[in-house]
């Protein structure tokens, strides 16, 4: 049995905080005296502490999760840290509100064409629960084909529309696209069997956290079983089918066919979540304006069970997904080099931001408050190097995805090149197609405008599941993989320039939202 996760937290913030001293000797001996306090014993007993059975899979919210949050912020105090988050705290918190749809008071209806109406659960479910209770109301378009590249339709005049997407969006960032158009609503169509389609009724009409990152009401997400939305459109005179197998990005109107949606939801309980923010002030008079970020998220998926609400499943008698290597392992990775960082003098010359999230796995949530409430302008924010799983699999390789886009990803490259003792090897992304660009806590900040780079090992059998516990970490590989973060982040620290965008990915990933 593990020792209790509550009995080592207290012992932890009981102890003194450490007094950083400054070494009088050359600048690479104190560089090189603070990497050295990235140690595989660190790595080891922090994730024991809070991917601990006792933090019962820092689910997002929970109490757990404070207490992570809580002993972090110890942490950086113990390190001379400044405070960055609400009123002199360490601490930022973004509200979390538990709402229910009402079923049974939520309708479509169809006017023009021969009027229509579309029962919940029978035909059709709301796609989240970011709105609130009203009458929703726009003219029917049907749009095909592709909605990411160059589009040779003017999206302007969707503003206000029903539309009716025949395909996709395929992730996140089309979805955003799409949400960018201004439509009333957007219908999307569901080819999900009976009994998928019965959990999705089932998922929808419980009590479920909101996504506080997405405005309320902006738009209205509806999905239609494809049967009965082929119906519908073929009354209305398109060909649904055609549509979904056309490439080419088209708008349809429907014969000025208008949808209504009486939409019913309320409320069952407020709540909040935490982020852990701290700054190390840089020590050059203009370029500590500027600053580089660190980020991981601290939250995972909870326990299985009626108590969970995260997703896991247990492993026979195993019902805690501890999460030490997601994200228990970027986690300590920043905190280790929160202290590396500490404990330089002089100072990097911009100033560095350490960040600990929460609400990853719920869909980018913490990142996402951050990104809006930054506590520097975010247009000085020149890099976001984010750590996501990387204590499991290869020994000697970590993927940095992202390396295409900036030149971060050369100078990644001249870095891992300087420090062969390291027996690092940072390679491109190999798995394109999962769009893992899109899926971690660093696209909050891409689509600022901040270059940035993801440090992944990649998934493994034990990912969301109670497998993934800290005896499987390999603390040795992973304080390596913190050891080049640290050499690549005092380099863009110190450089005279900030890193730049290659144009053609800002383009794609910044702008064309």
């Amino acid at each position: 049995m593990r020792r209790s996760h509550r009995l080592l937290l207290s012992v932890a913030l009981s102890l003194p905080l450490p007094t950083v001293i400054a070494a009088q000797t050359s600048p690479n001996a104190v560089v090189q005296k603070a990497v050295q306090t990235i140690t595989t014993a660190d790595i080891r007993r922090r994730i024991g502490i809070i991917a601990d059975d006792s933090m019962r899979g820092r689910d997002t919210p929970s109490p757990e999760l404070d207490e992570v949050a809580a002993y972090i912020a110890h942490e950086y105090r113990g390190f001379g840290l400044k405070p960055a988050g609400d009123s002199g705290r360490f601490e930022q918190r973004y509200s979390l509100d538990r709402v229910q749809i009402v079923a049974e008071s939520s309708v479509v209806l169809v006017h023009g064409g021969g009027d229509a109406s579309l029962t919940y659960g029978t035909d059709f479910v709301f796609g989240d629960n970011q709105f609130e209770n009203g009458d929703y109301a726009g003219e029917l378009v049907l749009v095909s084909g592709a909605v990411g590249g160059a589009l040779p339709a003017d999206t302007a005049a969707l503003a206000g529309k029903m539309i009716i997407l025949a395909t996709g969006p395929r992730n996140r960032g089309e979805r955003q696209r799409v949400i960018g158009w201004k439509p009333a609503g957007i219908v999307l169509a569901s080819p999900a069997s009976d009994s998928i389609w019965s959990q999705f009724v089932t998922r929808t009409t419980r009590a479920g956290l909101r996504d506080p990152s997405r405005p309320v009401s902006s738009p209205l997400l509806i999905a239609v079983r494809v049967a009965t939305l082929q119906q519908l459109v073929t009354r209305l005179g398109a060909d649904f089918a055609g549509a979904q197998s056309g490439s080419t990005f088209t708008v349809k109107s429907l014969g000025g066919a208008q949808l209504h949606v009486h939409a019913r939801i309320q409320s069952v309980e407020r709540n909040s979540a935490p982020n852990v923010v701290a700054v190390l002030e840089g020590s050059d008079p203009q370029l500590k304006n500027e600053y580089i970020v660190f980020s991981a998220h601290m939250d995972h998926i909870g326990v299985a069970g009626p108590r969970g609400s995260g997703g896991c499943r247990a492993q026979g008698a195993d019902s805690i997904c501890n999460g030490a290597d997601d994200d228990g392992s970027g986690t300590v990775a920043v905190v280790a080099l929160a202290e590396a960082f500490a404990r330089l003098n002089p100072r990097p010359k911009r100033s560095l931001i350490f960040l600990n999230v929460s609400g990853e796995e719920k869909g980018l949530w913490g990142s996402a408050y951050f990104a809006e409430h930054p506590p520097v302008p975010v247009q000085n924010i020149v890099a976001d190097l984010n750590i996501d799983m990387i204590g499991r699999n290869w020994k000697d390789t970590i993927v940095a995805i992202g390396k295409e886009h900036s030149d971060l990803g050369a100078t990644l490259n001249r870095v891992a090149a300087a420090h062969p003792e390291l027996n690092m090897h940072a390679i491109d992304d190999i798995w394109p197609q999962e769009n893992f660009y899109f899926r971690s806590d660093h696209y909050n900040f891409a689509r600022k405008g901040v270059p940035i780079l993801f440090f992944f090992s990649g998934t493994h059998d034990d990912y969301h599941r109670p497998g993934d516990s800290p005896d499987k970490i390999d603390a040795e590989k992973e304080s390596r993989i913190a050891r080049l973060v640290f050499y690549l982040g005092l380099d863009v620290a110190n450089a005279a320039a900030r890193p730049k965008w290659n144009p053609d990915s800002y383009k794609q990933i910044v702008t064309s939202q």
